[in-house]
């Protein structure tokens, strides 16, 4: 293409989005000047084309390719943020977080996760689930409205040990009208690893990818005691 200058060009990463619409617009622009160089030659001297009409398409590539450099800028700007990110995400390595959303990792026999009812419900029924969708352990919980917590071992409703891994905790709360509660839910996981993938920032615990933006409260992990 031969609006921009050879340093502007080079600026642009071939294989990012950016790169892709300036070859298309290399491609427009080169079939473009083909058409114009042939009709100049084909034109009637006497009565020669009108200029006004191909510079105002040449002024309109021109400023196509200036949108294409902007955000070939703001596309290095976000990859230099991520990559910020992600090394800020170190401080989290080793840390324990609070997470909104109910698939707890359970480590060494323990998860740790919480809801909050909105309001009192007449009757709470909580479920955990495999990563099949299974029932494991099911019991009632609290029916007071306010912040609960759910502590569970790992072992399930036949007294079995349960294998570390991803398991989800089902809230199901009505009140004396059979009417469904709203339940807030957290989980609580030691961060085990991080990274970005597509512009999304995340923290792994255990086998669980959760994002950086549904972190809630982070905290030391607390040291274990010996038995």
């Amino acid at each position: 293409m031969i609006i921009g200058t050879g340093a502007e060009t080079a600026a642009i990463d071939a294989t990012s989005k950016a790169g892709g619409y300036k070859d298309k617009l290399d491609e427009d622009l080169n079939a473009f000047l083909t058409l114009l160089v042939t009709q100049l030659q084909n034109q009637d001297p006497l009565d020669p084309m009108d200029a006004t009409e191909f510079t105002s398409q040449l002024v309109q590539f021109a400023s196509v390719e200036q949108q294409i450099y902007q955000n070939a800028n703001l596309e290095k700007l976000l990859e230099v943020q991520q990559q910020a990110q992600v090394s800020n995400l170190v401080n989290y390595l080793g840390t324990t977080v609070e997470v909104a959303g109910d698939l707890m990792p359970l480590v060494d026999g323990y998860a740790l996760s919480t809801y909050t009812l909105d309001s009192k419900a007449a009757k709470v029924t909580l479920t955990v689930l495999d990563e099949d969708g299974k029932t494991v352990f099911t019991q009632a919980g609290e029916s007071e409205g306010g912040y609960h917590e759910f502590e569970w071992d790992g072992v399930d409703k036949n007294g079995i040990d349960l294998p570390d891994g991803a398991y989800r905790l089902q809230v199901d709360a009505y009140d004396r009208d059979g009417e469904v509660i709203d339940v807030k839910q957290t989980i609580f996981g030691h961060v085990t690893g991080a990274g970005s993938e597509q512009g999304a920032v995340s923290l792994f615990l255990s086998d669980i990818l959760v994002p950086l933006d549904k972190v809630l409260s982070v905290k030391e992990t607390p040291a274990k005691t010996e038995q």
